[in-house]
């Protein structure tokens, strides 16, 4: 008995280097991208980026927690701007900075989750002028501990993050495009 015992502890401890080998093996770094093409011009694209509190009128997540706290900080727009939230176990808790803006280019923030995990990420939007319009591409790029590499070969950082950011600019293109085609309007508000 005590020599199947050892048998099995020794098998258990075999897959379980192997395992953690393949692991440590996974690459360190996650890039999730989208993009979508909105027939308006880039500067009326930009404020809805630039500004935090405007984003929340297309944010995917804006919606799942009807009591989610939100603060701002900062500047109203462009760096410094900053916007922290807590919420539901779908939203979390966490805060988004504004580390760089150029006018109708690229917004760059700087995003920290603090729950349900903690993780620090960087977000860009860039803005390209496309025939027809703007092309807007949304990016989060991070790091993955051990932990979140053994997640990864189970589900896709892709697949997870990117549905929420393909339903997002979905929302930015309806709202921009709807204030586009009325005759007069000059500005995209919130």
């Amino acid at each position: 008995m005590v020599k199947k015992i050892a048998i099995v502890s020794v098998i258990l401890v075999g897959v379980l280097s192997v395992f953690c080998g393949i692991v440590a093996m996974q690459p360190s770094e996650f890039r999730v991208q989208r993009s979508v093409v909105i027939a308006s011009s880039a500067s009326t694209i930009f404020p809805l980026i630039n500004n935090l509190q405007l984003g929340r009128s297309w944010s995917p997540w804006e919606k799942l927690d009807p009591e989610m706290t939100r603060r701002y900080a900062g500047p109203e727009s462009g760096a410094g701007a900053a916007y922290s939230w807590s919420g539901n176990d779908k939203v979390g808790q966490g805060r988004m900075t504004i580390l760089d803006s150029k006018t109708n280019e690229k917004v760059t923030c700087n995003l920290e989750n603090f729950r349900p995990f903690e993780s620090v990420s960087k977000v860009e939007f860039e803005l390209k002028p496309q025939d027809g319009g703007t092309s807007v591409e949304w990016s989060l790029t991070g790091q993955k501990g051990f932990g979140q590499k053994a997640a990864c070969m189970f589900m896709s950082m892709d697949k997870l993050i990117g549905d929420d950011f393909d339903k997002g600019l979905t929302l930015l293109k309806k709202q921009v495009e709807a204030v586009a085609s009325k005759p007069g309007e000059a500005s995209v508000t919130h």
